[in-house]
Order: C-alpha cells, then sequence, then structure tokens
C-alpha cells in the first residue's frame, strides 16, 4: 500500500521543495490587520511583508488546523488507498496534533481498515521541518511506513533547536519571559539562549551579552552537541534578518563540515511569538 507523509504549515520548510516533492500540507492561520491569512509558506502572505507589517507595530494572533480539515485530507488520501503518516507541530505548542487525532477518530468510524498513524514531533520550525525531510527522503528510497514511523520516533528527540531573539517584548507575549526580564534585557542588551525540550516546550537556558555574541552561542552549542555532521542536513530558520544567519552560517561552515544547510523564513504562526530577528539553528546530535 502506498504511504503518505501530511505535515502542516509550522515545518518552515521552502515552499520550493514542498512543491517539487508534493507533500501534503495543512495551514495553520495568521490573524493580522482583522484579515485571515493561512500559513501556506509564503504563497498569500510574503515573509517579508509579514515581519515588515510586524515591525511597524501589527500584533498578530494564530489558529491551529482544526479536525474537519484533518477529517477532509484524511478522506482524500484513504480514497486513494494510501496508509497516512502526519506528523505534527509540536503539542506543548499547538493543538493541531490534537486536532489531527479527533479527526482520526471520527475517520475510522467511516474507514474501519484506514491506515493512519500521527506522530507529535515535539520540535518547531525547521527542528520540525528537518524531521519531515529526512521522513520524505526516505520514503522516496523507498522505506517502508513502519521503517519511517520507527526512525521518527527514534530521533526526534536529537533534534536540537537552538535559537535566540532580537525583540523580548514577543517572548514576554508568549509567557516566555517576564515584563521586568524584558524590559532589563531591552536596556542592557540582555539577549536569551532558548532551545526546545523534550516535551516539545520553549525553554529559556542561557542569557548573553550583545546580539552577536548570542548568535556566536548558537554555533558553539553546534560544535559541541552535532553528531556525524558530514551526513547531516542542517537548517537556520530567521525572522527576515538574512545578514544574521550568513554570519552564523560562516562560523559553522569555518569549523565543521556539513552535508548541507538548509536556510528559510520562520513563518507567521511561529513568527508571531518569537517576532523579526529570531536566529535558530537545528541539527542532530546524541540528544537535545
Amino acid at each position: 500500500m502506498e504511504t503518505v507523509i501530511i505535515m502542516d504549515s509550522c515545518t518552515d520548510l521552502p515552499l520550493s521543495y514542498v512543491e517539487a516533492n508534493k507533500i501534503p500540507t495543512l495551514s495553520l492561520t495568521c490573524l493580522l490587520k482583522g484579515k485571515e491569512y493561512p500559513d501556506d509558506l509564503g504563497k498569500t502572505l510574503s515573509h517579508k511583508d509579514f515581519y515588515q507589517i510586524v515591525r511597524n507595530g501589527e500584533m498578530p494572533t494564530t489558529s491551529q488546523v482544526n479536525a474537519y480539515q484533518f477529517v477532509e485530507e484524511f478522506k482524500k488520501h484513504l480514497e486513494l488507498g494510501r496508509s497516512i503518516i502526519y506528523i505534527g507541530f509540536s503539542t506543548a505548542l499547538s493543538g493541531t496534533v490534537n486536532s489531527a487525532e479527533t479527526a482520526k477518530k471520527l475517520v475510522l468510524e467511516e474507514y474501519k481498515d484506514a491506515d493512519i498513524t500521527i506522530i507529535d514531533s515535539k520540535s518547531a520550525s525547521l527542528g520540525y521541518g528537518l524531521i519531515v525531510y529526512y521522513a520524505y527522503e526516505m520514503l522516496k528510497n523507498g522505506a517502508t511506513k513502519e521503517e519511517i514511523v520507527d526512525w521518527v520516533e527514534n530521533n526526534k528527540l536529537k533534534m536540537n533547536h537552538w535559537f535566540t531573539v532580537e525583540d523580548l517584548f514577543h517572548l514576554h507575549r508568549g509567557g516566555r519571559v517576564s515584563k521586568t526580564a524584558a524590559l532589563l534585557g531591552t536596556v542592557l542588551d540582555i539577549k536569551p539562549v532558548l532551545h526546545v525540550d523534550n516535551q516539545g516546550r520553549l525553554i529559556p537556558v542561557t542569557k548573553v551579552k550583545g546580539r552577536k555574541k548570542s548568535i556566536r552561542t548558537l554555533a558553539e552549542k553546534l560544535k559541541e552537541r552535532i553528531v556525524n555532521p558530514e551526513e547531516q542536513v542542517i537548517a537556520i530558520s530567521h525572522g527576515d534578518c538574512i545578514e544574521d544567519v550568513e554570519f552564523l552560517r560562516e562560523m559553522i561552515q569555518k569549523d565543521i563540515k556539513v552535508k548541507d544547510i538548509i536556510v528559510n523564513f520562520v513563518g507567521p504562526v511561529i513568527g508571531a511569538h518569537s517576532g523579526p530577528g529570531t536566529v535558530a539553528l537545528f541539527f542532530m546530535g546524541n540528544d537535545r
């Protein structure tokens, strides 16, 4: 039986890769200036336009994929006789996987023999995207559904997420730092370095003085923690700050040889909480 891998838009994978490989993608939603935009990897609302609007003071809100959307997507593939793997955005950050679970129960009432596997990636942005990337490359190379599911479950908590932000007030609005910490950090030019833990939550790890030091810290974390770098595709996502991405990329490539580096914007759903100037680095380690 043919297997299909479905993802949602919080992978932040490049649109060109997703379209070239025809990966079914469900869009979360961003509400901005009173209008709803699907997070469709930059097609409807370009990433640069989104970040410019946010820099001008607009505060976006977001919503998850609902169960009805999953029911429709699942049925479409079941009618074609496919087994389904849905790899989803961390349940610690969104209810989208819960919507998928609800949809699976509803679909099984009609399609008794439906083969649907739902995986909580416990990951975000291109950390989640790399998990889908590796799973999809396995599928293209002939791996069975069971092999793909086993690989994802055994490796998802090895996906390292390390990131820093420019504006602490976006993290404050998301409940990640206190208002006092945001004020003091801004005045003193203190930048947090955060990661995603084994529960899929955003957790502050350390604070450093200055933007350049915070980006250097990301490169240091990779050098300390990456395994078999020559075999790895790693990723960098960003909140419309490509010069900082190039600074990070150069530091990595000076000391570490990796197979390839995927670079893309942080999409509007995650970017609504992390803000412009976010820089995030993703790679596989022995653990998180």
